[in-house]
């Protein structure tokens, strides 16, 4: 036995499994956010004081936030804050999903931070906006750091407010130490909602492991049906390249009107567009069909353990939000990876109130199909899978 090559080496192949697969677990263990991008609109006008400049105090928490916020050469901060002009500019963002959250110091702010020092205060409040589709980790995840900046900016204001009120040797009325309690209030909206079910913020992502399995089942199936089937000219190669299209377009319409019929009707997820889903549904798993139909085409059956790797690796990463992510799989794994055009899609689905769009997924995955099928119909000249050409000659007749 120990003559055998393979069992020798045997010790060093469990390594490199363990090795390969274990690369799939670095992503999620303790995911650190780096530039996370989160929009602050100031639109307060600010508040004249006799004989001093104009305060201003949203553009003095704007200004602190982002020196709190600004990139180090050791590390990138976890917050990207990006100045939005208004609130409608900010609620476009939101609907494009380029933040997970939003800060807006609305107009009165100074007003109503300066009353808090006179016998009749009113509170400012500013307004917290979640993108709840975008990422459900991620925008809960800004949403705390949101919560946690009013936070510390009532804990500046009472401190200021009670060292001004010892200087002065106030007697506090009721509604003024009734506003030391919050002397900022806050205003949360989530935008763009997954629901009461917490578990719908991951419908997306839960709808892809059966999709592609299907996909790559059905793919392997025909492929190794029509490779037992006895092909005797290019000609015919060709025509059982194009039978084998026409019937993964069949099987990825079953795919998706299914698949969406299961998950809405048995699963319980809230699907507000049933036919556009199920269409986008069928125009993904055509998509994967032709994908690894095109691979099989070009390397036969064995192909089959590059999608497996993909599943393991690919599953992992598309829970995640890119900012959660290291340069590493960010930038080389998750960016190459098509199936995440599919959560992408669902997301806008879901969540936006999109229907089915010439969008970003649906062109990719429509790219990604008539190149494979480019692939699978060229490989109908070679010689592949014992087929042969079979040359007829009239004297052999």
């Amino acid at each position: 036995m120990f003559k055998n090559k393979l069992v020798l080496v045997s010790p060093i192949i469990a390594l490199a499994v363990i090795f390969i697969f274990s690369l799939t677990l670095f992503p999620t263990v303790q995911p650190q956010p780096k530039n996370l991008p989160i929009a602050i609109v100031n639109e307060d006008e600010g508040v004249e004081i006799p004989n001093q400049p104009k305060m201003n105090m949203g553009q003095t928490i704007v200004e602190m936030i982002q020196k709190s916020s600004a990139p180090t050469k050791e590390k990138d901060p976890a917050v990207k804050w990006v100045e939005v002009d208004s609130i409608e500019a900010v609620q476009k963002g939101l609907d494009n999903q380029k933040y997970y959250a939003a800060l807006v110091i609305p107009k009165d702010f100074s007003p109503k931070q300066a009353s808090l020092q006179t016998p009749a205060p009113s509170a400012p409040e500013v307004q917290i906006f979640i993108n709840q589709g975008m990422n459900t980790a991620a925008s809960t995840m800004a949403g705390q750091v949101l919560n946690g900046v009013v936070d510390n900016m009532n804990n500046t204001v009472r401190k200021q407010l009670l060292d001004g009120f010892e200087k002065q040797g106030a007697t506090l009325t009721a509604e003024q130490a009734a506003s030391l309690a919050a002397p900022i209030a806050k205003k949360v909206t989530n935008v763009n909602e997954i629901g009461t079910n917490s578990a719908n913020g991951n419908a997306p992502v839960s709808l892809f492991q059966p999709l592609w399995m299907a996909s790559l089942a059905s793919a392997a199936i025909i492929f190794i049906s029509i490779s037992k089937m006895p092909i005797r000219t290019r000609k015919e190669n060709l025509v059982t390249k194009v039978g084998q299209i026409l019937m993964g377009a069949v099987v990825a319409l079953v795919i998706g009107f299914g698949f969406t019929w299961i998950a809405d009707g048995m699963v319980g997820l809230n699907i507000p567009n049933f036919m556009a889903t199920a269409l986008f549904l069928s125009i993904t798993a055509f998509s994967f069909f032709l994908m690894i139909s095109a691979v099989f085409s070009l390397v036969g059956i064995k192909g089959i353990a590059v999608f497996v790797l993909l599943l393991f690796f690919g599953a992992p990463l598309l829970a995640m939000a890119p900012e959660m992510m290291s340069p590493f799989y960010r930038d080389w794994i998750y960016s190459w990876l098509p199936m995440r055009f599919m959560v992408e899609g669902l997301r806008k689905l879901f969540f936006f109130g999109e229907g089915l769009t010439w969008n970003t997924p649906v062109t990719v995955f429509v790219w990604i199909g008539l190149i494979s099928m480019i692939v699978i119909l060229s490989t109908a000249a070679l010689k592949r899978n014992g087929v042969k050409e079979v040359v007829l000659d009239s004297r052999n007749i």
